[in-house]
């Protein structure tokens, strides 16, 4: 099963602690198809919603194909998920009840397919994103010395 990634989230990384991971289908038009194909897709600012039984993606920035006519599709519109109806209403109330956010970690293809990997997140303090750049530092400068100990 062969997977091109289209484009990454990397700072939903930083802004949030990743509780789960699933992959959703997306529905898309054909123009717009044609702009993930060339890899012009951005997720920065996107998040999913739970509204009346489905999920939808919001602010997922999806440029209009450039030899597409008057007919493209308008970037920023929202664009339904494609789940299990248990898996959207496992994604919803958990977002309900425990106050977490679902937000958009990349954007690949799997055979032709588009799909999305979701990530069920809750919301990192200033503090928290402190702590973790602190132990990645420390874990390279960690790794760096272990690496110059097998080098003598």
């Amino acid at each position: 099963m062969a997977t091109k990634i289209v484009a990454r989230n990397r700072k939903a990384f930083h802004d949030y602690e990743i509780l789960e991971k699933v992959v959703a289908g997306i529905e898309l038009k054909g123009t717009e198809v044609k702009s993930v194909r060339a890899g012009r897709v951005n997720l920065l600012d996107s998040y999913a919603t739970y509204v009346g039984g489905e999920l939808y993606v919001h602010h997922m920035h999806i440029s209009p194909f450039e030899q597409g006519s008057i007919y493209n599709h308008d970037p920023y519109r929202k664009r339904k998920l494609l789940l299990h109806r248990r898996q959207i209403e496992h994604l919803g109330d958990e977002t309900a009840r425990k106050h977490l956010t679902i937000v958009p970690l990349s954007m690949f293809f799997e055979r032709q397919w588009v799909k999305v990997e979701l990530g069920l997140c809750r919301g990192r303090k200033k503090y928290d994103k402190r702590q973790k750049i602190a132990a990645e530092e420390s874990k390279k400068r960690l790794d760096a010395l272990v690496k110059g100990q097998r080098r003598r």
